[in-house]
């Protein structure tokens, strides 16, 4: 089976985002975001935008592990 006839990895997330105002110092604002797997209903939170990509990063490492390799294909002489 050729590696163009299996598809290709991929991860859906439904991503909510808002804002939040905090106590100290008065009248801040912060953003909260949330990553929904629509697959499972799983539901995951971030305090902050850092904390999202982070763990976008490492599901791209993960899926760089799992997913097929794509060999480089010779073209003849």
């Amino acid at each position: 089976m050729s590696s163009f006839s299996k598809p290709p990895y991929y991860q859906v997330y439904l991503l909510r985002f808002w804002q939040e105002r905090v106590h100290l110092p008065e009248t801040a604002i912060v953003w909260r975001f949330s990553l929904e797997d629509p697959h499972t209903g799983e539901r995951r939170g971030f305090a902050d935008l850092p904390a999202l990509q982070d763990f976008l990063a490492a599901q791209v490492e993960a899926s760089a592990a799992v997913a097929p390799k794509i060999e480089a294909v010779k073209e003849p002489k």
